[in-house]
């Protein structure tokens, strides 16, 4: 599991293999959820968004490096709330997202 951030702005993305493909489960925040879920493959992505929810600005990055660095279907699922989050709060968890994609 790798993890960034801390206190409420922690996130943590888990790993599965299924065959040659992978399953990431990203969570995190006050609430971890399931907002949105991306299916990466070599020539096609698919987001779905669950409604009211913008996780998926967060998993489809880390759908793609996969992809790229494995050669294989990806689905990331997934999502990370905090309650009243202000924008700044957001910007933090977006970035602590995007710091695990290094780490892929």
């Amino acid at each position: 599991m790798i993890t960034s951030g801390e206190g409420k702005y922690r996130v943590w993305l888990k790993e599965k293999k299924i065959g040659d493909d992978r399953l990431y489960i990203l969570g995190g925040g006050e609430k971890p959820h399931i907002g949105g879920i991306v299916i990466c493959g070599p020539k096609k992505t698919d987001v779905i968004r669950i409604e009211g929810h913008y996780d998926d600005i967060v998993l489809k990055p880390i759908a793609e490096k996969a992809c790229e660095k494995y050669k294989t279907t990806i689905v990331v699922i997934g999502g990370v709330h905090i309650e009243n989050a202000k924008k700044e709060e957001i910007d933090k968890i977006v970035k602590n997202c995007r710091s695990m994609i290094s780490c892929i």
